[in-house]
């Protein structure tokens, strides 16, 4: 790694947005499917009874827009 390679940054997606971007940008920083992460939250989100709806909604706040 040389010194002008940067971390790629973990920000909210305004290509892949359905609400907020968030689940967007989770699929953009890991090179996967965006509707992956979307069904893995909706899941998560009714399993964890809201604590997964939470997160979302944190990181909606705390993740910065691309």
């Amino acid at each position: 790694m040389t010194s002008t390679d940067s971390p790629r940054p973990f920000v909210r997606s305004h290509r892949q947005r359905m609400l907020a971007g968030v689940c967007g940008g989770i699929a953009e920083y890991f090179g996967i499917d965006a509707n992956l992460v979307r069904v893995a939250a909706v899941i998560g989100a009714f399993v964890s009874l809201g604590t997964v709806a939470l997160i979302y909604l944190a990181a909606w706040m705390l993740m910065p827009a691309d």
